[in-house]
């Protein structure tokens, strides 16, 4: 079972949504198979009563673990709720025992069978030591079963362990492919927080720099400023011009280093938004013109850019992109595919539309497009808009 707090956007997609699914799914079906040899022996049973009791013990013992899966795969449902249900499943089986075990051919062998469900249940229900300690106490009931009506005790106790190791191994696989998915999804979120946080102290170290001296100047300055000021009106005025040249050199300075953050060529944003998605376990692919675009070209795309990569990034499903920059004899083009459509996030939660509206009154266009498994961003701008 797994452990913890929810990771973060884990179920929140669609992808994992799914892929929760197809856990509770795999161990519905081996329930399912230990409960159908549980029926092909209990329909033996001559007396009809018999088998009454017999299908209301084991539905009984389906039923809380149907819920107490449902409960514990992922396991971040509410602790109380998770002890409740497993509580019930605990009387559930106290109570199948003696409605399973003495009915059909072989007393003892239907319980084996069902017994044999909640042992290969365990490790989606408990922890790995008290999962062994479970399925090693349904052992016990499976041999006291058969040992209590009379039956073969060594056949019952087989069927149990074999085919409960059989389920348990089957459910604990696909528990570790779903417990991976979580886990690479959540890498690639932090792998984007830090490419975020990287960008941040990059910016801050650069804004220190850049102001750290002309900054430390101007106190100085205030400092004597107010000491010479009932002593020296010349001397004031000289620092106090001193001080407005330098704040305004460094207000100068800041504006030339915005404006170089914002000028960022799309050349440069194509480069490093496929390495981002590289980082984060894509295949990523990026066909540029060799002679660079025109700024009044290129600024308005690498808005699009940047959002198109994030959309990427937030998608739990995609595995490749293609980025397409295009020199066309109106303007320029900018196409981003990637294989993430289907139950891709909700574009209207994107920037995107902002985008679209922001181009149109450019004079441009925004599409996107679903279409073939496959998400299409696509950004085309006129030259002289």
């Amino acid at each position: 079972m797994l452990t913890g707090t929810r990771p973060a956007h884990a179920v929140s997609t669609p992808g994992m949504r799914q892929a929760r699914w197809y856990v509770l799914a795999a161990a519905a079906s081996g329930i399912a198979a230990c409960v159908l040899l549980a029926a092909l022996e209990l329909r033996q049973e001559p007396d009809p009563r018999g088998i009454v009791l017999a299908s209301l013990g084991t539905l009984l013992l389906v039923v809380a673990l149907a819920g107490a899966l449902y409960r514990s795969v992922p396991p971040w449902s509410a602790a109380a709720n998770g002890r409740r249900l497993l509580a019930g499943c605990a009387v559930a089986v106290v109570l199948s025992a003696p409605l399973v075990g003495p009915f059909g051919a072989t007393p003892g062998r239907g319980w084996a069978f069902v017994g044999a469900a909640l042992a290969g249940a365990a490790p989606l229900l408990l922890p790995p030591r008290y999962a062994v300690t479970l399925m090693a106490g349904t052992v016990l009931v499976t041999a006291a079963t058969a040992w209590w009506l009379g039956g073969p005790v060594r056949d019952a106790v087989t069927v149990t362990v074999v085919l409960g190791l059989c389920v348990a191994v089957w459910n604990v696989l696909h528990l570790w492919l779903w417990t991976f998915q979580a886990q690479a999804r959540e890498g690639r979120d932090a792998v984007a927080r830090l490419a975020a946080a990287d960008e941040r102290l990059r910016c801050a170290r650069d804004v220190y720099a850049l102001l750290a001296n002309e900054l430390s100047a101007i106190v100085l300055k205030a400092e004597l400023a107010s000491r010479l000021a009932l002593v020296d009106g010349e001397r004031t005025r000289q620092e106090t011009a001193e001080m407005r040249a330098l704040a305004a050199s460094a207000l100068a300075r800041m504006r030339e280093a915005v404006h170089g953050y914002r000028a960022v060529g799309l050349r440069e944003q194509a480069h490093a938004v496929a390495r981002g998605l590289r980082d984060s376990g894509l295949r990523c692919s990026v066909t540029q013109p060799k002679r660079d675009l025109p700024p009044a070209l290129t600024e308005p795309l690498v808005a699009v850019l940047r959002e198109a990569g994030a959309h990427v990034l937030r998608h739990d499903r995609a595995r490749w992109c293609t980025i397409e920059i295009a020199r066309e004899a109106s303007g320029a083009r900018l196409t981003v595919v990637n294989d993430g459509a289907d139950n891709g996030p909700d574009i209207a939660a994107s920037g995107l539309p902002a985008l679209a509206d922001r181009l149109r009154d450019a004079g441009g266009t925004l599409l996107t497009r679903r279409e073939g498994g496959t998400f299409t961003v696509r950004a085309t701008v006129r030259a002289g808009s």
